[in-house]
C-alpha cells in the first residue's frame, strides 16, 4: 500500500505568501476588540440555544450585543476621524 504523504507537498505546496503581511497583522489587530466582543455574543447565544434562556441570560446577551454595538461605534468613529484626518486641507 502507497503512503500518500510522500504526495502531499505536490498536492499541497508550501509558499512563502502564506504568511499575512504587517497590513493584515495590523486590521486584525484593530478589529480585534469587535472580533472579541462578537465572540462574547455568540458565546452568550450558543448557551441558550437548547432551554429558554433565563433572566441571566438574557441580561448577558443583553450586555452582549450592547458591548458588540459599542465597539462598533468606537471603530468607525477612529475610522472616519483617520479618513478626516488624511483629507487635504483638514476638511471633514
Amino acid at each position: 500500500m502507497k503512503s500518500i504523504a510522500a504526495l502531499h507537498d505536490v498536492v499541497t505546496p508550501w509558499s512563502d505568501g502564506l504568511e499575512p503581511s504587517a497590513a493584515e497583522l495590523d486590521a486584525i489587530e484593530w478589529e480585534m476588540p469587535l472580533i472579541m466582543a462578537d465572540v462574547d455574543l455568540l458565546d452568550a447565544e450558543i448557551a441558550v440555544l437548547d432551554r429558554a434562556p433565563s433572566e441571566l441570560d438574557e441580561r448577558r446577551i443583553r450586555r452582549a450585543r450592547r458591548r458588540q454595538l459599542a465597539v462598533r461605534r468606537l471603530l468607525l468613529n477612529q475610522a472616519a476621524a483617520a479618513a478626516a484626518a488624511s483629507m487635504p486641507g483638514g476638511a471633514a
